[in-house]
Protein backbone atom coordinates (compact mmCIF):
# COMPACT_ATOMS: atom_id res chain seq x y z
CA UNK A 1 0.00 0.00 0.00
CA UNK A 2 1.17 3.72 -1.06
CA UNK A 3 0.79 6.01 2.00
CA UNK A 4 -0.15 9.79 1.04
CA UNK A 5 -0.74 12.76 2.99
CA UNK A 6 -2.99 15.34 0.71
CA UNK A 7 -3.78 19.02 0.87
CA UNK A 8 -7.37 19.58 2.55
CA UNK A 9 -9.35 22.31 2.88
CA UNK A 10 -6.81 23.77 5.83
CA UNK A 11 -4.12 24.18 2.72
CA UNK A 12 -5.66 27.78 1.79
CA UNK A 13 -6.23 29.34 5.81
CA UNK A 14 -2.28 27.95 6.30
CA UNK A 15 -1.10 30.41 3.42
CA UNK A 16 1.64 31.86 3.50
CA UNK A 17 3.16 28.92 4.94
CA UNK A 18 1.55 26.40 2.51
CA UNK A 19 2.69 28.66 -0.79
CA UNK A 20 6.00 26.64 -0.36
CA UNK A 21 5.59 23.34 1.24
CA UNK A 22 3.18 20.58 1.65
CA UNK A 23 0.86 20.79 4.76
CA UNK A 24 1.74 17.85 6.30
CA UNK A 25 5.81 19.28 5.75
CA UNK A 26 4.52 21.86 8.76
CA UNK A 27 6.66 21.28 11.78
CA UNK A 28 4.85 21.50 14.91
CA UNK A 29 6.43 20.18 17.89
CA UNK A 30 10.17 18.41 17.50
CA UNK A 31 9.34 16.96 13.70
CA UNK A 32 6.92 17.68 10.96
CA UNK A 33 3.33 16.20 10.33
CA UNK A 34 5.15 13.80 7.80
CA UNK A 35 7.22 12.49 10.03
CA UNK A 36 4.96 12.07 12.77
CA UNK A 37 3.16 9.95 10.98
CA UNK A 38 6.26 8.07 9.38
CA UNK A 39 7.48 7.39 13.07
CA UNK A 40 4.22 5.96 14.13
CA UNK A 41 3.06 4.10 11.70
CA UNK A 42 6.87 2.50 10.25
CA UNK A 43 6.08 3.39 6.50
CA UNK A 44 6.87 5.85 4.12
CA UNK A 45 4.54 8.72 3.07
CA UNK A 46 4.61 11.05 0.70
CA UNK A 47 2.95 14.01 -0.59
CA UNK A 48 -0.35 14.84 -2.31
CA UNK A 49 0.03 18.66 -2.67
CA UNK A 50 0.03 21.46 -5.78
CA UNK A 51 0.59 21.22 -8.47
CA UNK A 52 3.68 23.46 -8.63
CA UNK A 53 4.99 21.74 -5.64
CA UNK A 54 4.92 18.32 -6.83
CA UNK A 55 8.12 18.34 -8.86
CA UNK A 56 10.07 18.74 -4.91
CA UNK A 57 7.38 17.13 -3.01
CA UNK A 58 6.09 14.40 -5.18
CA UNK A 59 3.78 11.91 -4.84
CA UNK A 60 4.16 7.66 -4.66
CA UNK A 61 1.13 5.72 -5.94
CA UNK A 62 0.04 2.43 -7.58
CA UNK A 63 -3.24 0.58 -7.37
CA UNK A 64 -3.51 0.50 -3.54
CA UNK A 65 -3.15 3.68 -2.31
CA UNK A 66 -3.89 5.23 1.21
CA UNK A 67 -4.73 9.27 1.26
CA UNK A 68 -4.79 10.88 4.55
CA UNK A 69 -5.64 14.63 5.44
CA UNK A 70 -1.78 16.48 5.89
CA UNK A 71 -3.60 18.56 8.61
CA UNK A 72 -4.34 15.77 11.06
CA UNK A 73 -1.88 15.25 13.60
CA UNK A 74 -1.44 11.00 14.12
CA UNK A 75 -2.27 9.05 17.34
CA UNK A 76 -2.15 5.29 17.73
CA UNK A 77 -5.71 4.74 17.75
CA UNK A 78 -6.18 6.76 14.60
CA UNK A 79 -3.42 4.82 13.08
CA UNK A 80 -5.44 1.68 13.96
CA UNK A 81 -8.26 2.92 12.05
CA UNK A 82 -6.69 3.52 9.41
CA UNK A 83 -4.64 -0.14 9.35
CA UNK A 84 -8.38 -1.55 8.95
CA UNK A 85 -9.24 0.46 6.45
CA UNK A 86 -10.79 -1.19 3.39
CA UNK A 87 -10.39 -0.62 -0.44
CA UNK A 88 -12.90 1.21 -1.66
CA UNK A 89 -13.49 3.21 2.25
CA UNK A 90 -13.50 6.72 3.71
CA UNK A 91 -13.06 7.43 7.39
CA UNK A 92 -14.97 10.73 8.28
CA UNK A 93 -15.71 12.49 11.56
CA UNK A 94 -18.80 14.91 10.59
CA UNK A 95 -17.84 16.46 7.37
CA UNK A 96 -14.23 16.38 8.06
CA UNK A 97 -12.72 12.72 5.83
CA UNK A 98 -9.77 11.72 7.94
CA UNK A 99 -8.55 9.42 4.87
CA UNK A 100 -9.64 7.04 1.91
CA UNK A 101 -8.35 4.00 0.72
CA UNK A 102 -8.62 3.86 -3.52
CA UNK A 103 -6.99 2.32 -6.28
CA UNK A 104 -7.38 6.21 -7.59
CA UNK A 105 -4.06 7.83 -7.93
CA UNK A 106 -5.48 11.08 -8.07
CA UNK A 107 -7.56 12.24 -5.14
CA UNK A 108 -9.43 14.69 -7.01
CA UNK A 109 -11.20 12.18 -9.04
CA UNK A 110 -13.22 10.67 -5.90
CA UNK A 111 -16.09 12.57 -6.17
CA UNK A 112 -16.43 9.79 -9.73
CA UNK A 113 -16.90 6.88 -7.69
CA UNK A 114 -19.10 5.77 -4.99
CA UNK A 115 -17.03 5.16 -1.34
CA UNK A 116 -18.35 3.30 1.37
CA UNK A 117 -18.19 5.94 4.53
CA UNK A 118 -16.87 5.00 7.92
CA UNK A 119 -18.11 7.23 10.90
CA UNK A 120 -15.60 7.65 13.95
CA UNK A 121 -15.79 10.48 16.60
CA UNK A 122 -12.17 10.11 17.83
CA UNK A 123 -10.81 13.25 19.13
CA UNK A 124 -8.64 14.67 16.39
CA UNK A 125 -5.75 17.36 16.48
CA UNK A 126 -5.45 19.17 13.12
CA UNK A 127 -3.77 21.85 11.75
CA UNK A 128 -6.41 23.82 10.59
CA UNK A 129 -5.28 27.89 11.20
CA UNK A 130 -1.69 29.10 11.23
CA UNK A 131 -1.89 29.83 14.87
CA UNK A 132 -2.57 26.28 15.87
CA UNK A 133 1.29 25.41 15.23
CA UNK A 134 2.09 27.40 17.78
CA UNK A 135 -0.94 26.80 20.00
CA UNK A 136 -0.78 22.85 19.71
CA UNK A 137 3.24 23.06 19.85
CA UNK A 138 3.79 22.70 23.42
CA UNK A 139 2.05 19.03 23.79
CA UNK A 140 3.50 18.05 20.15
CA UNK A 141 7.16 18.23 21.77
CA UNK A 142 6.01 16.34 24.29
CA UNK A 143 4.27 13.52 21.96
CA UNK A 144 7.47 13.71 19.54
CA UNK A 145 9.98 13.07 22.23
CA UNK A 146 7.95 10.25 23.62
CA UNK A 147 8.78 8.78 19.43
CA UNK A 148 12.58 9.74 19.45
CA UNK A 149 13.35 8.14 22.91
CA UNK A 150 11.71 5.02 21.47
CA UNK A 151 14.46 5.13 18.35
CA UNK A 152 17.59 6.78 20.62
CA UNK A 153 19.06 7.45 23.93
CA UNK A 154 20.26 10.53 25.20
CA UNK A 155 23.61 11.78 25.80
CA UNK A 156 24.70 12.88 29.68
CA UNK A 157 24.10 15.75 30.91
CA UNK A 158 27.10 18.33 31.29
CA UNK A 159 27.77 19.07 34.94
CA UNK A 160 28.03 22.65 34.07
CA UNK A 161 24.25 23.32 33.80
CA UNK A 162 22.45 23.99 36.21
CA UNK A 163 19.12 22.01 35.81
CA UNK A 164 15.57 22.79 37.45
CA UNK A 165 13.14 19.63 37.70
CA UNK A 166 13.71 16.07 36.88
CA UNK A 167 17.04 15.65 34.83
CA UNK A 168 15.42 12.44 33.10
CA UNK A 169 13.19 15.40 31.04
CA UNK A 170 16.44 16.59 29.04
CA UNK A 171 17.10 14.55 26.35
CA UNK A 172 20.21 15.44 23.97
CA UNK A 173 21.40 14.19 21.32
CA UNK A 174 24.35 12.96 19.89
CA UNK A 175 27.32 16.33 18.52
CA UNK A 176 25.21 18.60 21.13
CA UNK A 177 26.82 20.75 22.62
CA UNK A 178 24.98 22.13 25.70
CA UNK A 179 27.00 24.50 28.80
CA UNK A 180 26.42 26.72 31.53
CA UNK A 181 22.72 27.32 31.07
CA UNK A 182 19.61 27.13 33.05
CA UNK A 183 17.70 24.06 31.98
CA UNK A 184 14.05 24.44 33.70
CA UNK A 185 11.83 21.25 33.02
CA UNK A 186 9.09 21.65 35.64
CA UNK A 187 6.55 22.58 33.07
CA UNK A 188 7.52 20.04 30.04
CA UNK A 189 10.50 18.36 28.63
CA UNK A 190 13.63 20.14 26.95
CA UNK A 191 15.16 18.45 23.61
CA UNK A 192 18.38 19.30 22.07
CA UNK A 193 18.50 17.79 18.78
CA UNK A 194 21.84 16.28 17.12
CA UNK A 195 24.90 18.90 16.82
CA UNK A 196 22.71 21.82 18.11
CA UNK A 197 24.15 24.34 20.29
CA UNK A 198 23.09 26.49 22.96
CA UNK A 199 25.61 28.55 24.25
CA UNK A 200 26.20 29.69 27.87
CA UNK A 201 24.05 32.23 29.61
CA UNK A 202 20.99 30.90 28.42
CA UNK A 203 17.91 30.44 30.05
CA UNK A 204 15.64 27.74 28.76
CA UNK A 205 11.87 26.34 29.73
CA UNK A 206 10.59 23.25 28.71
CA UNK A 207 8.21 21.94 26.85
CA UNK A 208 10.95 22.87 24.16
CA UNK A 209 12.56 21.86 21.14
CA UNK A 210 16.04 23.16 19.54
CA UNK A 211 16.52 20.81 16.44
CA UNK A 212 19.30 19.83 14.35
CA UNK A 213 22.42 21.92 13.83
CA UNK A 214 20.12 24.78 15.51
CA UNK A 215 22.03 27.26 17.78
CA UNK A 216 20.93 29.19 20.87
CA UNK A 217 22.86 32.58 21.02
CA UNK A 218 24.39 33.95 24.41
CA UNK A 219 22.25 34.80 27.13
CA UNK A 220 19.14 34.16 25.30
CA UNK A 221 15.92 33.58 27.23
CA UNK A 222 13.29 30.78 25.90
CA UNK A 223 10.00 30.35 27.18
CA UNK A 224 7.71 27.03 27.04
CA UNK A 225 6.19 25.88 24.12
CA UNK A 226 9.12 27.11 21.72
CA UNK A 227 10.64 24.98 18.87
CA UNK A 228 14.04 26.44 16.72
CA UNK A 229 14.14 24.19 13.63
CA UNK A 230 17.06 22.44 12.08
CA UNK A 231 19.58 25.07 11.30
CA UNK A 232 18.65 28.07 12.63
CA UNK A 233 19.93 31.00 15.23
CA UNK A 234 18.13 31.97 17.79
CA UNK A 235 18.28 34.94 20.36
CA UNK A 236 17.10 37.46 22.69
CA UNK A 237 13.47 36.71 24.31
CA UNK A 238 11.22 34.40 22.48
CA UNK A 239 7.40 32.96 23.75
CA UNK A 240 5.87 29.88 22.32
CA UNK A 241 6.90 30.31 19.18
CA UNK A 242 7.95 28.05 16.55
CA UNK A 243 11.07 28.73 13.35
CA UNK A 244 10.57 26.11 10.79
CA UNK A 245 13.81 25.72 9.93
CA UNK A 246 17.45 27.61 8.44
CA UNK A 247 15.92 30.77 9.72
CA UNK A 248 18.10 33.43 12.01
CA UNK A 249 16.75 35.39 14.71
CA UNK A 250 20.13 36.22 15.97
CA UNK A 251 19.77 38.98 18.29
CA UNK A 252 18.01 40.73 20.93
CA UNK A 253 13.83 41.14 20.79
CA UNK A 254 11.04 39.86 21.40
CA UNK A 255 9.07 37.29 19.47
CA UNK A 256 6.17 35.68 21.03
CA UNK A 257 3.30 33.43 19.58
CA UNK A 258 4.65 33.05 16.10
CA UNK A 259 5.65 31.03 13.23
CA UNK A 260 8.46 32.36 11.17
CA UNK A 261 9.06 30.37 7.99
CA UNK A 262 12.35 28.96 6.58
CA UNK A 263 15.10 31.04 4.87
CA UNK A 264 13.71 34.00 7.09
CA UNK A 265 16.19 36.12 8.66
CA UNK A 266 14.83 39.05 11.86
CA UNK A 267 17.37 41.94 12.35
CA UNK A 268 18.71 42.73 15.27
CA UNK A 269 16.13 44.35 18.15
CA UNK A 270 13.40 43.18 15.79
CA UNK A 271 10.28 42.79 18.10
CA UNK A 272 6.67 41.28 17.64
CA UNK A 273 3.61 42.49 19.88
CA UNK A 274 1.68 39.31 20.97
CA UNK A 275 -1.17 40.52 23.17
CA UNK A 276 -3.20 43.84 22.52
CA UNK A 277 -3.18 46.78 25.30
CA UNK A 278 -7.33 46.53 25.06
CA UNK A 279 -6.60 42.61 26.09
CA UNK A 280 -9.40 41.87 23.24
CA UNK A 281 -9.22 38.70 21.14
CA UNK A 282 -6.34 39.28 18.27
CA UNK A 283 -7.46 39.17 14.85
CA UNK A 284 -5.44 37.89 11.74
CA UNK A 285 -5.30 37.72 7.68
CA UNK A 286 -7.35 35.17 6.40
CA UNK A 287 -6.28 34.21 3.04
CA UNK A 288 -9.38 31.98 2.75
CA UNK A 289 -11.57 34.87 4.23
CA UNK A 290 -9.58 37.64 2.25
CA UNK A 291 -9.88 39.67 5.20
CA UNK A 292 -8.95 39.65 8.97
CA UNK A 293 -10.63 37.02 11.04
CA UNK A 294 -10.73 36.72 14.86
CA UNK A 295 -8.24 34.12 16.48
CA UNK A 296 -10.26 33.53 19.29
CA UNK A 297 -6.51 34.33 21.30
CA UNK A 298 -5.63 36.95 23.19
CA UNK A 299 -1.78 35.95 22.63
CA UNK A 300 -0.42 35.96 18.61
CA UNK A 301 2.11 38.05 17.33
CA UNK A 302 4.05 36.97 14.56
CA UNK A 303 3.28 34.56 10.98
CA UNK A 304 5.76 35.05 8.39
CA UNK A 305 6.17 32.98 5.30
CA UNK A 306 9.51 31.43 3.99
CA UNK A 307 12.33 34.20 2.33
CA UNK A 308 11.39 37.24 3.95
CA UNK A 309 13.15 39.43 6.58
CA UNK A 310 13.11 42.47 8.30
CA UNK A 311 15.49 44.77 9.27
CA UNK A 312 16.99 46.31 12.41
CA UNK A 313 14.71 47.75 15.12
CA UNK A 314 11.78 46.62 13.19
CA UNK A 315 8.30 46.56 14.94
CA UNK A 316 5.47 43.90 14.18
CA UNK A 317 1.97 44.64 15.46
CA UNK A 318 -0.38 42.08 17.29
CA UNK A 319 -1.19 39.84 14.88
CA UNK A 320 0.98 40.46 11.52
CA UNK A 321 1.02 38.42 8.50
CA UNK A 322 3.71 38.57 5.96
CA UNK A 323 4.18 36.29 2.96
CA UNK A 324 6.58 34.80 0.48
CA UNK A 325 9.90 36.85 0.26
CA UNK A 326 9.38 40.30 1.68
CA UNK A 327 11.99 42.80 2.61
CA UNK A 328 10.70 44.91 5.95
CA UNK A 329 12.03 47.91 7.11
CA UNK A 330 11.67 51.00 9.14
CA UNK A 331 10.61 53.26 12.24
CA UNK A 332 7.16 52.47 13.35
CA UNK A 333 4.57 49.29 13.25
CA UNK A 334 4.67 47.78 10.03
CA UNK A 335 0.71 47.15 8.15
CA UNK A 336 -0.67 44.04 10.00
CA UNK A 337 -0.96 42.04 6.64
CA UNK A 338 1.62 42.53 3.80
CA UNK A 339 1.69 40.11 0.95
CA UNK A 340 4.57 37.97 -0.88
CA UNK A 341 7.27 39.78 -2.69
CA UNK A 342 7.05 43.01 -0.97
CA UNK A 343 9.59 45.65 -0.83
CA UNK A 344 9.92 48.71 1.77
CA UNK A 345 7.52 49.25 4.93
CA UNK A 346 6.23 51.83 7.34
CA UNK A 347 6.47 54.29 4.14
CA UNK A 348 5.37 52.29 1.66
CA UNK A 349 5.38 49.14 -0.48
CA UNK A 350 6.47 48.46 -3.56
CA UNK A 351 7.06 45.00 -5.29
CA UNK A 352 10.20 42.96 -5.39
CA UNK A 353 12.16 42.79 -8.00
CA UNK A 354 11.66 38.93 -9.47
CA UNK A 355 15.52 38.45 -10.24
CA UNK A 356 16.68 40.14 -6.83
CA UNK A 357 14.46 38.31 -5.22
CA UNK A 358 15.98 35.03 -6.67
CA UNK A 359 19.36 36.33 -6.66
CA UNK A 360 18.66 36.87 -2.67
CA UNK A 361 17.84 33.42 -2.40
CA UNK A 362 20.50 31.36 -4.18
CA UNK A 363 23.09 33.66 -1.49
CA UNK A 364 20.58 32.35 1.48
CA UNK A 365 21.23 29.02 0.72
CA UNK A 366 24.80 29.46 -0.88
CA UNK A 367 25.97 30.37 3.00
CA UNK A 368 24.07 26.84 3.70
CA UNK A 369 26.21 24.94 1.32
CA UNK A 370 22.86 24.38 -0.86
CA UNK A 371 21.53 25.31 -3.90
CA UNK A 372 18.31 27.68 -4.99
CA UNK A 373 18.02 25.54 -8.06
CA UNK A 374 15.38 25.48 -11.21
CA UNK A 375 12.81 23.99 -9.58
CA UNK A 376 12.59 26.31 -6.41
CA UNK A 377 13.13 29.15 -8.89
CA UNK A 378 9.40 27.90 -10.35
CA UNK A 379 8.16 27.47 -7.13
CA UNK A 380 8.86 31.76 -6.33
CA UNK A 381 7.53 32.29 -10.16
CA UNK A 382 4.21 31.06 -9.46
CA UNK A 383 3.77 32.37 -6.18
CA UNK A 384 4.99 36.16 -7.52
CA UNK A 385 2.99 35.65 -10.45
CA UNK A 386 0.19 35.16 -8.48
CA UNK A 387 0.58 37.82 -5.85
CA UNK A 388 1.48 40.19 -8.89
CA UNK A 389 -2.12 39.14 -10.67
CA UNK A 390 -3.94 40.23 -7.44
CA UNK A 391 -2.16 43.66 -7.10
Amino acid sequence: MNYLLFDGPSRTSLLPLTYTRPVASIRVGIITIKEKWEKLMQVDFSYKTQGYLSNKYNAVSGNDNLFIDGSIIPNIELAELLNNLQTGEVLRKGETIIAIRTNLHDISEINKVAFNTIETDIDLVQIKNTWDIFKYNPDEIINDLKLIKKELRSEPIPDTNFIIGDPDDIFIEEGANVNYSYLNTTDGPIYIGKDAEIMEGSKIRGPFALCEHATIKMDAKIYSGTTIGPYSKAGGEISNSVILGYSNKGHDGFLGNSVIGEWCNLGADTNTSNLKNTYDFVKLWSYEARSFVNTGLQFCGLIMGDHSKSGINTMFNTGTVVGVSSNLYGSGFQRNFIPSFQWGGTHGLKNYNFKKSVEVAKAVYKRRNMVFDDIEEEIFETIYKEVISNT
